[in-house]
């Protein structure tokens, strides 16, 4: 099947109409660049010019189509016009086929018909005024410079003006897509992060909460129940003021409130309190110096998570905390007892495990969890300075 050539655009078909009846009124008014006396016009009928131009203004329908087919045909026309007596509107029109080929045409098209144009224009100067030995000559040269070579030239400039601003468009596309890529991953990234707070911040008083109520739930002691009422209201008076902490950070975006201290190394011994008050039995011991503020923050937290997983799944026994300042690393070892199969004294989200491993991996160091004979084995190495452990 052939291709139906695609229908002109508007302005073309206007462009032909509009020239087609300039060019039908100015030979009607007999207005021709050549009288029918002269040597040069070889074809008579006073009819004749409109041949030409009504080929060349048939050409302005392909200009954006097929704008090389309409070149070619203009091209042919202007030729015959060579031999009538003419008319300046088919001369227009042809500078209009020039300008349109190389704005529209391929790119090849841009590139070679400027220099094809100039060519011409250099060899119709210098031929006819080397073989006639006539200064006059030249002019020949200077009327195809205006009908071929400065259209070509314009419309090479118009091009380029056009791809460099389409070139921009596309770079500011870009620009504004990377930025909403950057933008989203920001997002996703501050989520995580506010999820991880949440979690370590809150599970561990509430896992409290759950365990101490179940248990002033199932035991009938009033002395008893009364002790595991008072770990509950302690648990839950501190998750609420953190809650309210990581709610004034959120609400609060002016920047006029001071930020709430991030959790240190210097904090565990309060952690290891309340972690014995809520019935672990925690052994500390920690031997480090000056610790950068992340590691410091990343360090608490994972303590602070395997903790809170001790409490929720741990079997009775002494839970063990290590924090050890190696050359260059901070070494964090946590072990609790540990029964596989044992039900869950509260339930989690599981979420623990996920959120020091990604701790970990933020500051570029290593994170191991899993069960080592009879006891849960927590351990992270935290480099001191960036790339320690690259």
């Amino acid at each position: 099947m052939t291709r139906a050539l695609p229908r002109p655009h508007r302005d073309d078909l206007r462009i032909a109409v509009g020239g087609l009846a300039g060019g039908v009124l100015f030979w009607a008014l007999r207005t021709h660049p050549r009288l029918a006396s002269d040597p040069d016009v070889l074809w008579h009928p006073a009819w004749a010019p409109l041949v030409p131009l009504a080929v060349t203004a048939a050409c302005e329908l392909l200009r954006r189509v097929r704008p090389r087919t309409g070149l070619l045909f203009g091209t042919a026309a202007l030729a015959l016009d060579t031999v009538t007596q003419g008319s300046l509107v088919t001369v227009v029109l042809y500078t209009d086929l020039v300008y349109a080929a190389v704005l529209y045409g391929t790119a090849a098209s841009a590139r070679r018909i400027p220099w094809i144009t100039g060519l011409c224009t250099v060899l119709g100067g210098v031929v006819p005024a080397t073989v006639w030995r006539d200064p006059q000559g030249l002019l020949i040269g200077v009327a195809i410079g205006v009908v071929a070579f400065a259209p070509a030239t314009t419309g090479w400039v118009v091009r380029d003006h056009r791809d460099a601003a389409e070139a921009a468009r596309l770079r500011a596309e870009q620009t504004a897509l990377l930025a909403e890529m950057d933008r989203a991953q920001a997002v996703t990234a501050e989520r995580v992060r506010m999820a991880r707070e949440l979690h370590d911040m809150v599970a561990n008083h509430l896992s409290a909460i759950a365990i101490h109520s179940t248990a002033a739930l199932s035991i009938g002691d009033p002395e008893t129940s009364r002790d595991a009422l008072a770990v509950v209201r302690e648990n839950s008076v501190a998750g609420l003021a953190e809650m309210r902490r990581l709610i004034g950070i959120l609400r609060d975006g002016s920047g006029d409130r001071a930020p709430a201290a991030s959790p240190t190394l210097d904090g565990l011994s309060a952690l290891v309190t309340a972690a014995r008050a809520n019935g672990l039995d925690v052994r500390l011991d920690a031997g480090h110096t000056d610790v950068p503020t992340p590691v410091e923050l990343a360090a608490y937290r994972i303590v602070q998570e395997s903790l809170t997983n001790a409490l929720k799944h741990g079997a009775e026994g002494c839970v063990h905390v290590g924090l050890r300042q190696r050359e260059g690393t901070l070494d964090i070892r946590v072990t609790s007892p540990y029964r596989p199969g044992d039900s869950p004294r509260a339930p989690g989200s599981g979420s623990g495990l996920a959120g020091m491993r990604e701790r970990a991996a933020l500051l570029g160091g290593r994170f191991e969890a899993g069960p080592e004979g009879a006891r849960w084995a927590v351990r992270a190495v935290l480099p001191l300075t960036e790339g320690d452990l690259a």
